[in-house]
C-alpha cells in the first residue's frame, strides 16, 4: 500500500499556476505526491518547502536540491519559512485532514476499523492525545468537543455516558471506547456515528480548527500578489473556514467597504469547488468528502 495516495492531484497543483522560478509550499507532505508533481513543473531556480509534523513522513522526504523538508506543524509556516530564508512565496498547497498511512496504521489509533490504545496524535511530541480526551476531559469540555467537533446532537448522552464508564476504570482503546458507547451505536448508522466521534476526539487532540485559522491567516500574510492558495477539506467544519476565509479574509462578520461601498476583499476567487470525479473515487474511496478550493491573492 502506497504511504498516502494524493487527492486532486492535477487539479490541486494546477490550481497553483506554477512559475518555474518561484516559491511554493506544500503544507501538508505525507507522501510526497502533491510535492513530487510541483518539483516536477519547476524549473532548476525554483523552490519548494514542504511541512509535515509526522515523523513518519520524513522517510519520504524528497532528493532535490530545491526542496527542503520542515518536520513541523504547519500553524509555524511563516516562522520557519523565514527561518529558512523565504519571506514570501508564490503558492501554498494544503491536503488537510488525516493520511492514509495514518488511517492504516492500526496503533496511531485514528482509524475506526482496528483495536489500538487511545492515542490520535499526528505528531508524536504532542502531550496531548485522545487517551486524555477521553479520560481526563470534564463534562463540559466533553460535550464541547462532542458537538462543535462531531456534529453530535446527543452530545451530552455521550460525555454523561463516558465519565459513567470511566468511574470502574479508565477507557485506554477504541474497542473500549466503543462498547461504553455501545447503546449509541446502533448498526444501521454505526459507521457514520463512529466516524463523528473519532473526527471530534482527533480535532481536538490535534487542535486542528485553530491549527487551520492560524495557517490561513499566515498565508494571507507572505504570498505574494498574484500567489494562490490551493486547499482541499474533507469535512464541513474545515471547509467552511477555507471557504469563508478565501471569499472574505476573514472568519467571522463582514469586511468593511471602500470608498465607494465595495467590499474590501484579500483574494479573488479561482474557478469553482472542485470535488474529485466517480473515476479517483473508486481508484481511492478517501477522495470521496475531498473539497477542492483555490484562490488568488489581489
Amino acid at each position: 500500500m502506497e504511504y498516502h495516495n494524493p487527492v486532486l492531484l492535477k487539479e490541486t497543483v494546477d490550481g497553483l499556476n506554477i512559475k518555474p522560478d518561484g516559491v511554493y509550499v506544500d503544507v501538508t507532505f505525507g507522501g510526497g505526491g502533491h510535492s513530487k508533481e510541483i518539483l516536477r513543473r519547476l524549473g532548476p531556480n525554483g523552490k519548494l518547502f514542504a511541512f509535515d509534523q509526522d515523523e513518519d513522513a520524513l522517510a519520504n522526504a524528497l532528493a532535490d536540491e530545491r526542496f527542503v523538508l520542515i518536520n513541523e506543524n504547519f500553524r509555524y509556516i511563516k516562522r520557519f519559512l523565514r527561518f529558512h530564508g523565504a519571506r514570501s512565496v508564490d503558492g501554498i498547497l494544503g491536503d488537510l485532514g488525516v493520511s492514509s498511512h495514518q488511517f492504516d496504521v492500526p496503533e496511531r489509533g485514528f482509524s475506526t476499523r482496528f483495536d489500538a490504545e487511545l492515542d490520535m496524535r499526528m505528531s508524536q511530541k504532542n502531550d496531548l492525545d485522545a487517551y486524555k480526551v477521553v479520560n481526563e476531559y470534564d463534562d463540559a469540555n466533553l460535550r464541547r468537543v462532542f458537538y462543535d467537533y462531531g456534529e453530535l446532537k446527543n452530545a451530552p448522552a455521550l460525555s454523561r455516558t463516558i465519565i459513567e464508564a470511566r468511574l470502574h476504570r479508565p477507557i485506554k482503546t477504541t474497542d473500549e471506547l466503543k462498547d461504553a458507547l455501545a447503546k449509541y451505536l446502533p448498526e444501521k448508522v454505526r459507521n457514520k456515528v463512529l466516524a463523528q466521534i473519532y473526527q471530534a476526539i482527533r480535532i481536538e487532540v490535534n487542535q486542528e480548527m485553530d491549527v487551520l485559522k492560524e495557517f490561513l491567516e499566515q498565508s494571507l500574510e507572505i504570498l505574494n500578489p498574484g500567489g494562490r492558495l490551493s486547499v482541499i477539506s474533507y469535512h464541513s467544519l474545515e471547509d467552511r473556514l477555507v471557504k469563508r476565509f478565501m471569499k472574505n479574509g476573514m472568519f467571522e462578520g463582514e469586511p468593511e467597504r471602500d470608498f465607494f461601498g465595495n467590499f474590501s476583499v484579500p483574494f479573488k476567487l479561482i474557478g469553482k469547488l472542485i470535488v474529485p470525479n466517480e473515476e479517483e473515487i473508486k481508484i481511492n474511496n478517501r477522495a470521496r468528502s475531498a473539497k477542492l478550493r483555490i484562490a488568488e491573492k489581489i
